[in-house]
């Protein structure tokens, strides 16, 4: 069975490509998606379809066999305000092995406290031998790291948080 994961980037591959419909089955399993206007709809199942609906923000419901998956606009990936604090996470684009600085003898790219560009380089995912440099996408003060160097992330997982100037 497909790990979450790998289905939601099967999701975003397809809703950036023109394919309108896509089915996947291996050993029992199945994922059907169909693209409805800007909507992405997945039917993992095992033996009978379930659907999940891919909806806008403002209508999101998560349907009773399993949760609701949303994309988000591609400038809302890498960063999100988080409302209690007013601060900015930069979030991972991807999977891969999160690095603070260029070699491991280097200074990190940032510290707690370091002020940033939205074109300040904040770190290094690793996905397949290529290194991804992350830019903060925002100008502001690190106030949080939420990750270890070295540690694995998840794509969306946020990665460090900003306090916006």
């Amino acid at each position: 069975m497909l790990k979450v994961q790998e289905i939601r980037e099967i999701i975003k591959l397809i809703d950036q490509s023109s394919i309108d419909e896509f089915e996947y089955e291996f050993q029992g399993s199945k994922l059907l998606l169909k693209k409805q206007g800007n909507n992405v709809t997945a039917a993992p199942s095992v033996s009978a379809p379930a659907y999940i609906e891919v909806a806008p923000q403002a209508q999101a419901a998560p349907a009773p066999a399993a949760p609701a998956f949303k994309e988000a606009a591609p400038e809302a990936k890498e960063q999100e305000i988080n409302p209690k604090e007013n601060l900015v996470e930069i979030k991972s684009p991807m999977v891969g092995t999160f690095y603070q600085s260029p070699s491991p003898d280097a200074e990190p790219y940032v510290k707690v406290g370091s002020k940033v560009s939205a074109s300040s380089v904040v770190c290094i995912v690793e996905a397949m031998k290529l290194f991804n440099e992350i830019e903060a996408e925002v100008q502001g003060e690190i106030v949080e790291i939420l990750v270890k160097d070295g540690e694995l992330v998840e794509y969306g997982q946020p990665l460090f948080r900003v306090k916006p100037e």
